[in-house]
């Protein structure tokens, strides 16, 4: 039976997650929810995959929307992928109540702990835990594809229960005011006015004027427009200077661009 697996990304984990797991799976391959047009409902699919980063501990706003204006079929498999940095937290319980509404049964649910992506709080660590990261992920991956080609209903992975509530209300406080986080991008004097900024973010938020780019508080915090700037030129705030840039190493730009919404 096939297995469409549809992906959120702004620095590649999810999208080299998502190719994984296709492969593994023998899918077809990924689609972008970013750029996804059609509908659910033809054809009846058996397995739909979510996979997706976690956002400040919670599921992001693009992926909720996604889910409320693409209904899944009822009788589907639906399993999902949250990649993190170490806090899984609620997201994939929210997503299963989300889900729940639509009369959808969250079959099963994995988080899947990829470098960080999130430079405000500093680099993605040591090239060593990077592949270290990546080498546990691609085994995790593995048993996640054959848990899913069985169609194996398993409980969602969830973090302990002191971060669920902590972190589950700074998500609920911080959500409504993620688009206009925007406010702390900046770009410095190595800024060529290239528009790979533009052309990266997934919310179309950058617009090009003649002193640089402008964000215009449509924000999702992907970050993809300052981890991807080829001259390193986007900042965020007053330390990122300082702080390396990154990106899934086998995912290039032109994988990013392919997005029919980017």
């Amino acid at each position: 039976m096939e297995t469409t697996i549809f992906y959120y990304t702004g620095t590649g984990n999810s999208l080299w997650t998502a190719r994984m797991l296709a492969a593994r799976l023998g899918s077809s391959v990924p689609v972008s929810i970013t750029g996804f047009r059609g509908t659910l409902d033809a054809g009846g699919e058996r397995a739909l995959g979510l996979v997706f980063p976690v956002y400040i501990w919670g599921v992001p706003a693009p992926v909720i929307r996604f889910v409320d204006s693409h209904r899944m079929p009822r009788d589907a498999y639906v399993f999902a992928g949250a990649v993190n940095a170490g806090q899984v937290s609620n997201t994939l319980v929210q997503l299963e109540r989300i889900l729940k509404h639509q009369g959808v049964r969250l079959a099963a649910g994995f988080g899947i702990k990829m470098p960080s992506n999130y430079i405000p709080w500093g680099g993605p660590g040591p090239e060593e835990t990077r592949r270290r990261l990546f080498k546990q992920a691609e085994e995790k991956i593995a048993g996640i594809a054959s848990a899913i080609s069985r169609r194996q209903p398993l409980p969602v992975e969830k973090g302990p229960l002191w971060q669920r509530i902590l972190f589950t209300a700074m998500y609920r406080m911080s959500f409504n005011k993620v688009p206009e986080m925007d406010k702390g991008f900046w770009v410095d004097d190595k800024c060529d006015r290239c528009g790979i900024c533009a052309q990266i973010c997934p919310a179309e938020n950058i617009t090009l004027k003649g002193d640089g780019p402008l964000w215009n508080h449509r924000c999702h915090q992907c970050f993809a427009c300052l981890q991807w700037c080829p001259k390193e030129a986007v900042q965020y705030g007053r330390k990122t200077p300082a702080y390396e840039r990154y990106h899934h190493p086998d995912i290039r730009l032109k994988d990013m661009l392919n997005d029919p919404a980017r």
